[in-house]
């Protein structure tokens, strides 16, 4: 903005510099010119009368040569040339006069309408030629058939004017230096606020809420200024009441989930008394018992995602890190859940690095049960390391060496929406999938899904977070808050040919030194 009106300020010093310097040269070779020219034919009329008194008519060319010298005696330096007829006389009698006095100026002189005057242009210099008709004195004013013509050299005026214009160029510089400067001076005034409300912009856009800018003057910078702050005000107080609610919603839904444990864990022992004796109970009763312990499950596992899900939303989750072999921890949580079987594996041997084995295994969980539960055999899951330069696994970017752990499954794959959702909090893939059975429930889960037991240090249990069409929707929302609390993350992978869907664990490879620390 400073250059644009910097330039513009010149730009407009330069145009009225160059219109006046136009309008001054204009004005002054008129003036110079009407005055020369005024002067020429004054006095080639006066001194023609003067001489004309005496002069005897008709002349000789002797006579002609005469009156022409005597008049040009009396104008100077001009040249005269008279005219009679066929008789031409020269007060120079070495000038060329044929190429400077024009035929319509003759013919002009000759009809005897006056004096009468021609600016003409000859051998590259400018005169003046003024041309009169001698009359005789009676009253009558015929013309006596003389003709009088005095040319004047312009080149003294057109060096006069010349000059002028060379000046008033001169003068366009330091005219043009004076607006930049002046264009200078009027952007910092105009730019200063400006910036500051541009700074202040980008620390309320930073997240600075209490970023204000001063208000100075009544103009409409200042009215802008104070715009700003009213609007900064106003946000800042929306933010802080948007954070209030926000703190009282986290804390009602850990309160809520708090206080449901304890009941949950009677109403699940019940169940499972229940469900142990359903064989001997009828039909529909045994439906029912084991219908109940399936959604006390549910229940119990919904409770201990909202309850994880309000420790990451607090900023209470924790990692207890140590160095782990990664594909032990894999088999482990396979194995836990009766997996081992139904997952082809790709697990390099070697592999360590500093994580939370417990979050791991959650994630792990949600990811391959995701893959058996709604995918299509074969599900594969493969470990590698990918240096620095990236490629050979999706999410992997510039960096440090990072460890992938990749699990795909052939089946119907995800629809595009669900690419972009798949990760929100309560979202579900499949909307038409309908609850089943609490038979069908573990077998797909596996009993160790059913455990809903919290961590010793108040985490998931072995099972929890897991989604699906009996989940509680927010597994894969634990799985990648997991992932972002190793400063890694969760990638869906490109739609492969075969069909099928990929999700990519993508975890920084962090090893710890001989004495044991990260």
């Amino acid at each position: 903005m400073r250059v644009r009106l910097v330039v513009t300020f010149v730009l407009v010093a330069l145009l009225s510099a160059v219109t006046a310097t136009a309008l001054a040269y204009r004005d002054a070779r008129t003036a110079v010119l009407q005055r020369t020219q005024n002067t020429a034919v004054d006095d080639l009329r006066e001194r023609t009368a003067t001489v004309a008194a005496g002069f005897d008519m008709p002349p000789d060319q002797r006579s002609l040569s005469r009156f022409a010298a005597e008049v040009s005696e009396g104008l100077g330096a001009r040249i005269v040339v008279a005219r009679h007829q066929d008789l031409t006389a020269v007060s120079d009698t070495y000038a060329d006069t044929e190429g400077r006095i024009t035929a319509e100026l003759r013919a002009a002189v000759r009809a005897g309408d006056g004096t009468r005057f021609q600016r003409v242009e000859w051998r590259g210099e400018p005169y003046l030629v003024v041309g009169t008709p001698v009359t005789y004195a009676d009253g009558d004013r015929r013309t006596s058939g003389l003709e009088v013509f005095a040319i004047t050299d312009l080149a003294a005026e057109r060096d006069d004017t010349a000059a002028l214009l060379d000046s008033v160029q001169e003068g366009i510089v330091p005219v043009v230096m004076a607006a930049a400067l002046l264009a200078l001076l009027a952007a910092g005034t105009v730019l200063r606020p400006v910036r500051k409300l541009g700074r202040a912009t980008r620390e309320l856009a930073a997240g600075d809420l209490g970023s204000r800018v001063a208000v100075r003057g009544h103009d409409e910078l200042a009215d802008l200024a104070r715009t700003f702050n009213e609007t900064a005000g106003a946000l800042q107080s929306s933010d802080a009441e948007l954070r209030t609610q926000e703190a009282k919603a986290r804390r009602f839904v850990a309160d809520v989930s708090h206080e449901l444990r304890t009941p949950l864990a009677a109403m699940a022992m019940v169940a499972t008394v229940l469900e142990e004796d359903a064989d001997q109970l009828p039909p529909d009763a045994a439906r029912a018992a084991r219908t109940v312990g399936a959604e006390t499950a549910r229940l119990s596992r919904l409770v201990e995602d909202l309850m994880e899900i309000s420790r990451f939303d607090a900023g209470a989750a924790r990692l207890n890190a140590s160095e782990t072999d990664l594909a032990d921890t894999v088999r482990a949580s396979l194995a836990l859940r009766g997996w081992t079987d139904r997952v082809t594996l790709d697990l390099p041997e070697g592999v360590r690095a500093v994580v939370d084995r417990r979050r791991v295994d959650v994630i792990v969980a949600n990811l391959v049960g995701n893959a058996l539960r709604h995918g299509a055999p074969p599900v594969t899951v493969t470990l590698a390391v990918v240096g620095a330069g990236g490629g050979g696994a999706p999410g992997v970017g510039e960096g440090g060496e990072r460890v992938v752990l990749e699990v795909a499954d052939r089946g119907p794959g995800l629809p595009p929406e669900a690419r972009e959702r798949v990760f929100d909090r309560f979202y579900k893939a499949d909307e038409a999938r309908t609850r089943t059975t609490a038979t069908a429930t573990a077998t797909a889960t596996g009993p160790a899904a059913l455990d809903g037991g919290p961590a010793p240090d108040g985490g998931p249990g072995p099972g929890a977070g897991l989604d699906g069409g009996q989940g509680s929707g927010l597994g894969m929302a634990i799985a990648l808050e997991n992932a972002r609390l190793h400063g890694g993350t969760i990638e869906v992978g490109a739609q492969r040919p075969g069909g099928g869907a990929a999700f990519a664990l993508v975890l920084p490879l962090r090893r710890t030194d001989g004495e044991g620390e990260e």
